[in-house]
């Protein structure tokens, strides 16, 4: 009897959070971003999404690349492979918010940002510094 209730109990747990789950799957996996030849891997990260870097050119000729570019001297040890570049996504199904977004080629990062699926194997990221200043990059999903 227990246990019937406990399976009961966890299919309708799993049944309510089935819609934002079933949103974020379309995110979730690795992803191509224009610069370097790079791949960031989009997954969960508690409640919400998050990518870290995963490969890069750069990283391949140096697998132990630091942040050096970071405007924080306090960050610039750190290794860029596996670095969280994106925080706190949540939304769907076509528009997350994101933030904060980070990018170690320029050592810029964005407060807030979103990221739209444009069609299934691609996907508008825009990082916004201010209302008006920002920037969007296409990434492509990676095979």
């Amino acid at each position: 009897m227990r246990r019937g209730i406990w399976v009961l109990g966890a299919v309708a747990a799993a049944s309510l959070a089935s819609p934002a789950v079933a949103q974020d799957e379309a995110l979730l996996g690795r992803w191509r971003t224009p610069a370097q030849n790079g791949v960031v891997a989009i997954e969960r990260c508690g409640a919400a999404l998050c990518a870290k870097v995963v490969d890069a050119a750069a990283l391949r000729a140096n697998p132990d690349q630091r942040d050096v570019r970071n405007r924080d001297p306090a960050l610039r040890s750190r290794p860029v492979k596996g670095l969280t570049v994106l925080r706190a996504a949540s939304g769907g199904p076509r528009v997350w918010n994101a933030g904060p977004l980070y990018d170690p080629d320029s050592g810029q990062g964005a407060a807030t940002g979103t990221l739209t699926l444009v069609e299934p194997d691609r996907l508008a990221v825009r990082g916004c510094i201010a209302r008006m200043l920002c920037r969007t990059q296409t990434w492509m999903r990676a095979r």
